[in-house]
């Protein structure tokens, strides 16, 4: 019996030491998992975990931000994200505790991690399965989550791993970074629909002002919009935008953030409308010169074996190496080695365009083309059998011109990457889809064939414009096109162009650098001149309008009728084709022109932005100077990075020359070819200008400039067979001129501008006999004419 009594103690003992075994077994084995799985966690082998180099940077995609000259974003680079960066000062105190009261309102409290509110998590919504009893993260939390992107394909063990390593990254948060910077870089992070990021991009999109300038009511809507963007988005759906609104302001108020007053003075208010404002869409402010600038700042050095024309090469190399700006992003390293990213990189480039003015010009496009042009294209295109061709011969000119717009397109060259055939592609050009097509009225939902866009989207006329300030090379307002997410084409600096008459006044100013002695009163025989050709042929200029054949006519009227013969007679008698090409070089024209005397009709082919800097010249006494696009480039901390005050300058003439080209031009504007900007505009300011129109109509432009402001338009169709017949609705006169007056005036009233509208400054060795009063020599004004026997001509 005794011996029973102690073997049940000693079995119970021996039980007792096998349950505390397994105890410590469960134990070790649970700390030793842990410990394994936080090692894990912490050297990456579960995934990467921020290095202190990532934590003392970790806002390392930033768009970049295009700043105009008055101040304001006129658009943004970015690949995914568009975010822009704020310090904590620039956030409204608003923003601040609606965020605080809503998403983590013990965050001034702990170091990363609420355990309270991880109990809470664990009672309540775990174990009690109450679904509104709230999340257990913290601020720093989710910015940890926002920071380090989870990965996509992820299984529950791995979503544990990330869980605790964003525990861990909250912790090493908090030890770098105060309160207030971990609120401003969450508010920097976080989504807010349309691709915004950060509360910038959201404040100015929404409401169209800066974080600091939100108000009470805005603030929480913003910040509503966190718990889901697309449903609380105060665009698509305001109901229920301004009841998670009032959800916000409730948490405020519990808060004592605000008090119960302030919350019932805002809760019955509507949701306020959204004042969007410039985003970086293809359709907002200064599309084409994004996205010349863009390709003009990512421009890889020039490579000689990709050149099959050593010259290009050479031109190529020579812009690389001279002008700081092309290729900036591969020229300039960060501090790290690496490039710059225009997508990432967070950079403020101070443009030299003025945001009015491009509004203006953006404005006065549409107008013209829209309302005036356009309508009457469609008319007389209803009138040609090989619409929008009118200018074709043929059938198979129709077909030649479509099968290389084909060729261009995305569909054919990723059909043709793909392997497709031939036949398979054409099929595919020819079957009816869905698709969206540009009108003056919105773009419209449509059922078209791929081969029918082509040709109904051929039918919109083309406008590109530019304006230039000629003592800086500062570029104002720049439109390449009539709509960038239709037509991507750049007209303005990339695509070039037969210039007509608008080329004369480098005729005529070589003409007045070489013969000192002609001023715009010199009168000139009108008779006709003849080239004798290389080819032993000869060839006669003709003039696009009656003449009185044999009369004398000064250089003034000459030009402001673009008489033909008098351009003529100046580069055969008075300067030479060599003389005029080296003349326009020097006034910054690249492209390459020949020296044939058919260049004194405008047969060169040139870029609108080059074309009217080198005009504004005579405007800058003599003196060009290289087109500005950007005035210096800063990090996002504001930290200058490269500065670009002016470009290359370089006196051309002498600036008596140059005042003479001015006076010849004025009087294309007060009445010559161009004097509808008087008569039409009403614009009584002094402008010098040149109308220019090409063959057929194909191409029609105005250059018109005033001592400090230079603007020139070019309109036409995509193709040079896309135009008017009529040459009353063709001529650079009716179709060019209109944009540039309906600008102007836009300008001229705008008083924030406040353009100068004085006269150009007469030289001081001008002396007023050098000048004379065109319009007072008209058919009736007796001029002396060559006896009928003496006619002939300049051979």
């Amino acid at each position: 019996m005794k011996d029973n009594f102690f073997s049940i103690f000693k079995t119970k003992d021996q039980n007792f030491k096998k349950f505390l075994k397994t105890l410590w077994i469960i134990f070790f084995s649970i700390l030793g998992f842990l410990i394994i799985f936080f090692t894990s966690v912490y050297f990456g082998l579960l995934g990467p975990i921020p290095t202190f180099e990532q934590l003392e940077n970790p806002l390392d995609k930033f768009s970049s931000e295009l700043i105009s000259v008055d101040n304001n974003v006129i658009g943004k680079y970015y690949y995914e994200e568009n975010r822009s960066w704020v310090s904590f000062n620039e956030i409204s105190p608003y923003v601040v505790k609606a965020l605080i009261a809503t998403e983590d309102r013990r965050f001034y409290k702990h170091s990363g991690i609420d355990f309270k509110g991880l109990a809470r998590v664990f009672s309540k919504t775990i174990i009690g399965q109450q679904k509104g009893s709230g999340g257990g993260s913290t601020i720093t939390q989710q910015l940890a989550k926002n920071l380090f992107k989870r990965p996509s394909d992820i299984n529950k063990i791995k979503l544990i791993a990330i869980k605790f390593r964003e525990w861990m990254t909250a912790i090493k948060l908090e030890k770098n970074y105060s309160k207030d910077e971990i609120i401003a870089m969450y508010l920097n992070t976080v989504p807010f629909g349309y691709q915004l990021y950060g509360i910038k991009s959201a404040s100015l999109y929404y409401f169209g002002k800066d974080p600091i300038d939100l108000s009470l009511d805005e603030s929480a809507i913003l910040i509503g919009m966190l718990k889901a963007t697309t449903k609380f988005n105060p665009i698509l759906n305001p109901e229920n935008a301004k009841q998670r609104r009032n959800v916000v302001l409730k948490q405020m108020v519990k808060n004592s953030y605000i008090t119960e007053e302030e919350f019932n003075n805002i809760k019955e208010k509507d949701i306020p409308k959204p004042e969007k404002s410039i985003t970086s869409s293809t359709d907002d402010l200064a599309p084409y010169f994004r996205e010349y600038l863009r390709l003009y700042m990512t421009a890889k050095e020039p490579d000689s074996k990709k050149y099959k024309n050593k010259a290009d090469y050479k031109k190529a190399k020579e812009r690389w190496d001279n002008d700081p700006l092309y290729g900036w992003c591969n020229k300039n390293k960060k501090p790290d080695g690496s490039s710059y990213n225009l997508y990432n990189d967070g950079l403020r480039i101070y443009t030299t365009i003025d945001s009015r003015m491009q509004r203006y010009a953006e404005e006065a496009v549409r107008e013209h083309l829209s309302k005036d042009l356009q309508p009457s294209f469609f008319k007389e295109a209803k009138r040609s059998k090989y619409a929008p061709f009118i200018g074709a011969k043929s059938e198979q000119e129709v077909k030649d011109l479509m099968n290389m717009a084909i060729k261009r397109t995305d569909r054919y060259i990723n059909m043709k990457k793909n392997g497709f055939s031939d036949k398979e592609i054409e099929e595919a050009f020819h079957k009816p889809t869905e698709m969206r097509v540009f009108s003056w009225d919105g773009v419209k939902d449509t059922i078209m064939t791929p081969y029918d866009s082509i040709i109904y989207h051929k039918y919109f006329l083309r406008a590109s414009f530019v304006a230039i300030e000629p003592q800086t090379g500062y570029v104002r307002a720049y439109v390449g096109g009539p709509a960038f997410s239709f037509f991507k084409y750049d007209n303005a600096a990339i695509g070039k162009r037969q210039v007509g008459s608008t080329f004369k006044p480098f005729v005529y100013a070589s003409a007045f650098i070489n013969d000192p002695t002609l001023t715009p009163c010199t009168k000139i025989p009108l008779i006709p001149v003849t080239f004798d050709m290389p080819d032993g042929s000869q060839w006669t200029p003709k003039n696009s309008g009656n003449v009185d054949e044999g009369t004398m006519i000064e250089l003034s009227k000459a030009l402001a009728l673009s008489i033909n013969w008098i351009s003529a007679f100046l580069i055969k008698e008075k300067t030479s084709p060599a003389a005029v090409v080296e003349l326009v070089k020097s006034m910054g024209i690249t492209d390459t022109i020949p020296p044939v005397p058919s260049i004194c009709l405008g047969t060169a082919e040139l870029k609108l932005l080059e074309l009217i800097s080198a005009l504004s010249t005579f405007a800058n006494s003599g003196v060009s100077q290289t087109p500005i696009l950007v005035t210096r480039i800063e990090d996002r901390f504001g930290n200058i990075i490269s500065t670009f005050p002016y470009g290359a300058s370089k006196e051309v003439m002498d600036e008596i020359s140059a005042y003479k080209m001015i006076s010849l031009m004025k009087g294309v504007v007060d009445f010559g070819t161009g004097s509808r900007i008087r008569y039409i505009y009403k614009i009584p300011y002094p402008v010098a200008g040149k109308t220019g129109t090409t063959d057929d109509n194909s191409d029609g432009w105005f250059m018109g400039i005033t001592p400090n402001l230079a603007a020139g338009v070019w309109v036409g169709g995509e193709d040079m067979q896309v135009h008017f017949r009529s040459m009353a609705l063709g001529q650079g006169a009716s179709m060019a001129l209109p944009i540039w007056g309906l600008f102007m005036q836009k300008v001229y009233n705008d008083p924030t501008i406040n353009l100068y509208k004085g006269d150009f400054t007469m030289p001081k060795d001008f002396t007023p006999d050098m000048l004379c009063d065109p319009s007072n020599s008209s058919e009736s004004s007796p001029m002396f004419m060559l006896p009928k026997n003496k006619k002939k001509s300049w051979n």
